[in-house]
């Protein structure tokens, strides 16, 4: 089923509807005293108490004119506050009975979002419209269901339907619709100039060979932003191969890549005033005769010498090399996203990405903006303390320490020493997956830190 989000908002101009009355519990008895018998009768045959959660449907004066009811206590300005319905009622054209849907429309759109590329026995749902009187609203959100969207369903494809090749076909879909241009380093090629990139997908089979995948859009005298996504397509651990339960989810190893992807086309779309660079190293680390070692010396792009500890620790390297790249066109800002540790993951659960920043403001403009749209962040420390952690005996630095200790940090201070002092940059340490579903937001791949970016860019470049 294809996912439109467009179909299922409309301008509000007074057509029949279902409506929907959303109560917050401190605000129960206040709505109940003023309904009339018959709703009131209803609620107590529920047994209703005015809880988060409880829901009824309210009679109306004819059979065909019952509203819904939904005791919530999500914040008004939270996209999920109404993400159950989207989920749950049936087919139909629904308004709120009070106020306005806001941000809940985005819960709204993709609450109707179904991954189901997999699945033959679907029985198709009809469009549920929510009408609302914000219409300049309503381009905005679809943009942000659709790029949502689309993280989800490239995290939650299966590896042997998407590896490196097929991110490059996305790279060169976006392109084509947005008027970008697309150049790909692949295979041998990269030996020279993207050493660490070639180094962790060497290994695999033809076909999926590593590439570094670039996308450059926009007038070339707006300001130069990056945007950068690990796209490790499957990540078996190389060598230092994974147990079979470590490797389960490893086909959302290309979760930084599918945000990268998503956010360049927000960028786009939206027509920011920015010259776009969006840079994806695609690989699979694989296992086979010529897969690289623990301790092999890898040269870098940037003249750096790597000891690799653990070829475990693949992503980093990959991000290396790119982070490089993008800064030889001397970017304003630089952003990455990567599905890059587990130790992100032990300190934040799946819904906080870790984020790491050079620079104050902006760290600062990330976290307002994740705190505005719901997308929370949380900021861990670069801390210059642990950086020597990072010293080999026989080469500039190792990718993975001894000993385990913060580990997410030490992953960050990795990627710094590709970062142009000066340049500022900021790391999402994002999980991509969510382990449990809530309303609105299925077991399976999520965009976590997509939206919090999206908004830092627009209030740092408005159209």
């Amino acid at each position: 089923m294809t996912f439109d989000p467009a179909a299922l908002l409309q301008p509000d101009r007074g057509q029949p509807a279902r409506l929907i009355h959303v109560v917050r519990p401190e605000a129960w008895e206040a709505w109940l005293g003023a309904q009339p018998p018959r709703i009131r009768t209803v609620v107590a045959a529920h047994r209703l108490t005015g809880k988060p959660g409880n829901r009824a449907v309210l009679p109306g004066d004819k059979p065909e004119d019952w509203a819904m009811l939904l005791v919530c206590n999500e914040s008004l300005d939270s996209p999920w506050r109404i993400a159950s319905l989207g989920e749950q009622l049936p087919e139909g054209t629904y308004r709120l009975a009070e106020g306005e849907p806001g941000a809940a429309m985005l819960g709204w759109c993709l609450a109707q979002h179904k991954f189901d590329r997999y699945r033959s026995d679907e029985i198709p749902v009809g469009a549920r419209v929510l009408l609302t009187g914000e219409p300049a609203r309503i381009e905005e959100t679809v943009r942000l269901a659709r790029a949502t969207a689309k993280v989800r369903d490239l995290v939650n494809t299966a590896a042997a339907d998407l590896g490196p090749a097929e991110l490059e076909a996305e790279a060169q879909q976006l392109a084509q619709a947005h008027g970008a241009t697309v150049a790909v380093t692949k295979g041998h090629a990269l030996e020279k100039g993207y050493p660490m990139i070639h180094a962790v997908g060497q290994a695999a089979a033809r076909g999926r060979e590593p590439r570094l995948i670039e996308l450059e859009w926009g007038n070339p005298s707006h300001p130069r932003i990056a945007i950068v996504g690990k796209g490790v397509c499957f990540d078996s651990g190389g060598l230092d191969i994974k147990p079979s339960s470590g490797m389960r989810l490893m086909k959302k190893d290309m979760g930084g890549a599918a945000h990268a992807l998503a956010l360049a086309g927000l960028v786009m779309a939206a027509r920011l005033p920015v010259r776009l660079h969006l840079l994806i190293p695609a690989v699979e680390n694989s296992i086979s005769g010529n897969a690289f070692r623990p301790g092999d010396v890898l040269r870098t792009r940037k003249g750096l010498t790597v000891e690799n500890t653990n070829t475990d620790a693949e992503g980093r390297l990959v991000l290396g090399d790119a982070l490089t790249r993008a800064a030889e066109e001397n970017p304003t800002l630089i952003l990455d996203f990567a599905t890059l540790t587990g130790a992100a993951r032990v300190a934040l659960g799946p819904d906080l990405p870790a984020t790491f920043a050079n620079d104050e403001a902006l760290a600062a403009a990330l976290l307002a903006a994740g705190t505005a749209v719901g997308d929370p962040l949380w900021r861990l420390p670069l801390w210059d303390g642990y950086d020597d952690m990072l010293s080999s005996d026989i080469a500039d630095l190792v990718n993975a320490p001894d000993g385990g200790f913060a580990g997410s940090v030490t992953a960050a201070l990795f990627l710094r020493r590709f970062v142009p002092e000066g340049t500022p940059w900021a790391h999402f340490d994002t999980f991509a997956w969510r382990p449990s579903s809530k309303p609105g937001r299925p077991k399976g791949g999520e965009a976590l830190g997509l939206r919090a970016a999206w908004a830092m860019l627009k209030g740092r470049f408005p159209a």
